[in-house]
């Protein structure tokens, strides 16, 4: 039952299996953005209350959705990697971290860019917005931390431990509109009434998200080979492969 998970954990396995899928990924990735640019660009109506601004929601709702999820990735392989010292988890983590924090940084400097002509303010101490922060302050942290210790089975276990104890913001992050006074806009896609945007607007942004999804994925695909490399160097594969 359990083969096919310690199969997909062996390095060179995942690194062929990688390697035959993320050109395809990536391609259906970026056919995917260009459709739902296009769509959130050109289809949808400007907004009755916030016109041609609120055009960036389809970049900012991604990016923002798309943080939280490379973060959950990076606290469940982080996970796997401590409980069954698996190393390929350990190189899922470390890959999530740079494309989790550049998607937490898109998601706020796209915030603030809406923010200051809806709001009159670049930056404001909303929940939603601190817990955010917290969230790339995490990125950051557990990079740091695995550059900080040379050995990497130190660094994978400490940066690991960081990871997962991080997960608690990630529903703090998601109910904070809801828990706290909030000025950010509530929740309308993920809630158990239908979402409430119309759809000719939805489907360019479900389609923005799908698309990050992928792009995230064959990125991380591509990470997770490169480090899987550095730290197979000396195996024979790795030098039958580079021969």
């Amino acid at each position: 039952m359990w083969n096919w998970f310690y199969k997909l954990g062996s390095p060179p396995h995942f690194y062929r299996i990688a390697g035959r899928l993320e050109p395809w990924i990536m391609g259906i990735a970026v056919l995917l953005l260009a459709v739902g640019s296009y769509g959130g660009l050109f289809v949808a109506p400007p907004d009755y209350l916030q016109g041609e601004g609120f055009r960036i929601i389809y970049v900012h709702v991604p990016s923002a959705f798309m943080s939280m999820f490379a973060y959950a990735v990076m606290a469940v392989a982080s996970a796997i990697g401590l409980i069954w010292r698996m190393k390929l988890a350990f190189c899922v983590a470390a890959a999530a971290a740079p494309a989790g924090a550049a998607l937490t940084f898109l998601a706020l400097a796209t915030g603030a860019i809406w923010g200051q002509p809806m709001w009159g303010t670049w930056w404001e101490w909303d929940p939603r917005l601190t817990s955010e922060l917290v969230l790339l302050f995490l990125f950051i942290g557990y990079m740091l931390l695995r550059r900080a210790m040379p050995d990497a089975g130190k660094a994978d276990r400490a940066s690991g431990i960081l990871a997962i104890v991080g997960v608690v913001n990630l529903p703090i992050i998601h109910y904070s509109v809801e828990w706290w006074n909030s000025i950010h806009q509530g929740p309308s896609l993920i809630k158990l009434e239908a979402p409430s945007i119309a759809g000719d607007m939805l489907w360019p942004l479900l389609m923005m998200i799908l698309a990050y999804n992928l792009l995230f994925v064959a990125l991380l695909f591509t990470s997770v080979r490169t480090q899987i490399l550095k730290r197979e160097s000396n195996a024979k594969w790795v030098s039958d492969l580079l021969t």
